[in-house]
């Protein structure tokens, strides 16, 4: 199987925008920051006044050796106020470092929780478009490439300009001549930073793309193992995997070649920099042009090795942060979708219900439920209890535009009914239910939830209301009881043994090692596909909600088992609307309604007898002349 196709990380678009979005992260770091400049500008200061300070510690020597005195107590002087400077020097770079980490560390805990919020808050259809892997990597590789960027690459940055701009001030005013050298050589220097730079960062782009087809496939392959294994794809996988493997082998050659000939291209640059200024400073200083002393000639070359040395390093942290300023435009543009829309004003509350109807909203959970229905044209407030009638008029609706995938429905359903739907795979079983709950809106038609247009309901009180059971089971990281609790957090032990009861999962449960306290990790790996949805269904049961939604949800399990459920859902199900979509038809004969779907179309409508006795679609499902895929 091919692997997903994940773009190549693109330069950032709009890089000054995205630098002063990042940085407004760092709020409340003010003093830590302006710390973290002056312990750069101290830490970049102490190696230029180091080097500044050779120049008299061998014009010290120098004169001693003239003249036959040496004052040895200058020279000592000079000697603990260098070893003074670098002291301090190398105490403040260690502290603007901690304080950087410290300030990223917390500026892409912010980012994540921006992030993580924001895609709570998006609709279903952002997931639709989406892989997980394209969303996971915002949270790994594109939060990592900022960290690195916040770390070192913005200390770096500050760090070579004030190294940058300090030497070339000492330089200038030590020897103009000399500094031609200088300016001749940063010229070639910049050229080849640029022809290298280019193709390097060029190379990062290939390598991170073909890094992700390979993290791709290999969660592919890991999540399939099964798969794999059963149909013998072994070897084709392992030759994909070379394949894409080589791919970035090649991609990853390219780009640390340039990367990495860079430092040494630019360190023998240096030390023909090195050898020509110590030649020409020499003649210099032998023949007495500009003032020029031996001093002056050993600390202008260290001057020039610390020239050279920033521009490298800023060469070399560019390419990072170009790429940490893609990724943090990657992040921003979640983090800028619009939230999911809801316009709905009429909510779920708690009800006391007396014996003529009389509804009053009260803040004590009931069990009841009613609709506070406010009416804008006069202000009134009304109540109606939840009762679980949900009707369908003419519904259309299509994932994409002009590619419908329900065409004109129109149902209802009453309490205490259970409908069933079926028909084969792309019908549009799952679409109505995932309507019911508005994970989608309807552009035609109209969906009414107890006389209440849906788009009126609160989105969270809509899905407060209804339970829904899944086909594809999830379990998240706890144990068995918070895994049930899941339906209703303020669940007594009492209710989550009941619920498990309902479900017929109470039993196995208590025979797992540590009972309703054993943990599940990676997905309920530890249980069987049946197991899991025993739990999902006891997750459903607890909310004891008025609708109940159950997609394919008894497929994994045994019939003898199915038909436990089934038995101790009945008093679940009593007083509630049921929508049930199943495969195996045995499981919908005591349905109330069941409705048979072609091309988006209810084609058959009826109970199990009457849809037998038409002898149509159904009936040929049922007596198995047609296979319902």
């Amino acid at each position: 199987m091919p692997p997903r196709q994940q773009k190549a990380p693109a330069k950032p678009k709009n890089t000054f925008g995205t630098l002063k979005r990042i940085f407004s992260y760092m709020y409340g770091f003010k003093p830590q920051l302006i710390f973290v400049v002056i312990g750069i500008i101290f830490s970049s200061g102490a190696g230029i006044v180091g080097n500044y300070m050779l120049k008299p510690v061998i014009d010290n020597i120098e004169q001693a050796l003239k003249t036959g005195q040496w004052d040895k107590k200058a020279f000592v002087g000079l000697l603990m106020f260098l070893g003074a400077v670098y002291l301090i020097g190398a105490l403040c770079s260690l502290c603007y470092q901690r304080i950087m980490i410290k300030i990223s560390t917390t500026t892409l805990m912010r980012i994540r929780n921006d992030l993580f919020n924001k895609m709570e808050m998006l609709p279903i259809r952002f997931f639709d478009k989406h892989t997980h892997g394209e969303l996971m990597s915002l949270y790994t590789n594109d939060t990592d490439a900022i960290r690195e960027m916040l770390t070192n690459s913005v200390a770096q940055f500050i760090s070579s300009a004030i190294t940058i701009v300090g030497v070339f001030s000492a330089i200038v005013i030590y020897s103009w001549r000399l500094t031609i050298i200088v300016v001749v050589m940063l010229f070639i220097t910049i050229r080849i930073i640029g022809f290298i730079g280019s193709r390097s960062g060029k190379g990062f782009i290939a390598q991170q793309k073909a890094l992700g087809q390979v993290n791709g496939y290999i969660e592919e392959m890991i999540d399939g193992q099964k798969v794999v294994k059963v149909f013998c794809h072994e070897k084709q996988a392992d030759d994909e995997f070379d394949k894409l493997n080589e791919e970035l082998c090649t991609a990853a050659t390219r780009a640390n070649t340039f990367a990495n000939i860079l430092m040494p291209i630019m360190n023998n640059l240096s030390y023909i920099h090195y050898a020509v200024t110590a030649i020409a400073g020499g003649i210099m200083a032998v023949k007495g042009i500009g003032s020029m002393t031996v001093g002056t000639v050993v600390s202008y070359l260290q001057f020039t090795r610390s020239f050279s040395m920033p521009i490298t390093q800023v060469s070399q942290q560019l390419n990072s942060v170009l790429t940490a300023l893609a990724g943090a435009e990657r992040i921003f543009a979640v983090i800028d979708e619009e939230p999911e829309a809801d316009d709905g004003y009429v909510t779920l509350v708690n009800a006391d219900i007396a014996p003529d109807g009389t509804i009053t909203e009260t803040d004590k959970r009931t069990g009841r439920w009613a609709w506070r229905h406010p009416h804008k044209a006069d202000g009134t407030v009304t109540y109606a209890e939840v009762r679980g009638n949900v009707e369908f008029d003419d519904v259309v609706f299509g994932y994409e535009p002009n590619k419908t995938v329900l065409n004109g429905i129109s149902l209802y359903a009453k309490p205490g009914q259970k409908i069933a739907f079926v028909g084969s795979t792309g019908a549009g079983k799952t679409t109505i239910t995932n309507l019911i709950n508005r994970f989608y809106d309807v552009p035609d038609g109209k969906i009414r939830y107890d006389g209440i247009n849906i788009n009126k309901i609160k989105k969270d009180d809509l899905r407060r209301s209804q339970s829904i059971v899944l086909q594809d089971t999830h379990l998240f990281t706890g144990t068995v009881m918070e895994n049930i609790r899941y339906g209703k957090l303020d669940a007594t032990d009492e209710e989550v043994y009941a619920a498990a009861k309902l479900a017929n999962a109470d039993t196995f449960i208590r025979h797992l090692e540590s009972g309703y306290d054993t943990m599940l990790t990676a997905d309920g790996a530890n249980l069987s596909q049946g197991q899991r949805q025993l739990l999902a269904i006891a997750r459903a049961a607890i909310a004891d909600p008025p609708v109940l939604i159950l997609d394919e949800a008894t497929s994994s399990i045994d019939t003898r088992t199915e038909a436990l459920i089934e038995k101790g859902m009945d008093s679940l199900m009593e007083g509630r609307t049921v929508f049930v979509i199943a495969h195996r038809l045995s499981t919908v004969r005591n349905s109330h309604a069941i409705m048979v779907l072609e091309h988006g179309k209810i084609i058959e409508r009826g109970n199990h007898n009457e849809l037998i006795a038409q002898h149509g679609k159904y009936y040929q499902l049922y007596t198995g002349m047609f296979e319902l895929s």
